[in-house]
């Protein structure tokens, strides 16, 4: 993961518990401009300033390595303001919280991971969405992680004909 990866993946956290810069950094015992250089992809953390900012973010630091010859993935998608302010709505908190209920997760975790896909289904419209747009998603990755369609496909689906 890169400076700019990881500067994205922290303001993902922070925007999906709806905190500031500021509140992150008063926990972690850092200052706001190192806090928002990271995040800005500037900067260069040790695993202590990482740890701590885990600790902050109500989530657990971890390191893994991978094989040389593993694809990389994609850089995270950027976070678009508005998904940044839907990230802090009491309606995305208590939608998270109940897909986390149904999928067994941490709705921290959860909620950072759901702010990255969103950014990049708004990467994949090549547009800006507008804050029913983000609703609308929001509620489909609801319906989907409630009602599991169970085995074999949609649950409209018919077996095929002979």
């Amino acid at each position: 993961m890169g400076r700019r990866d990881l500067g994205q993946r922290l303001r993902a956290l922070r925007a999906a518990s709806g905190r500031t810069v500021a509140a992150v950094a008063t926990d972690a015992g850092l200052s706001v401009p190192y806090v928002a250089n990271l995040e800005n992809g500037r900067g260069n953390p040790t695993f202590d300033v990482l740890d701590r900012l885990a600790a902050a973010l109500d989530t657990r630091l971890t390191v893994d390595f991978a094989p040389a010859d593993d694809v990389p993935t994609a850089p995270p998608a950027a976070l678009p303001a508005a998904l940044v302010r839907l990230g802090r709505t009491e309606r995305f908190r208590r939608d998270v919280r109940v897909m986390a209920d149904a999928t067994g997760g941490s709705p921290t975790e959860l909620a950072g991971r759901l702010l990255g896909a969103l950014a990049g289904l708004a990467d994949l419209t090549g547009r800006d969405l507008v804050e029913a747009d983000w609703f609308r998603l929001l509620d489909a990755l609801l319906l989907v992680a409630l009602h599991p369609s169970g085995e074999g496909g949609r649950s409209g689906d018919r077996p095929p004909s002979r």
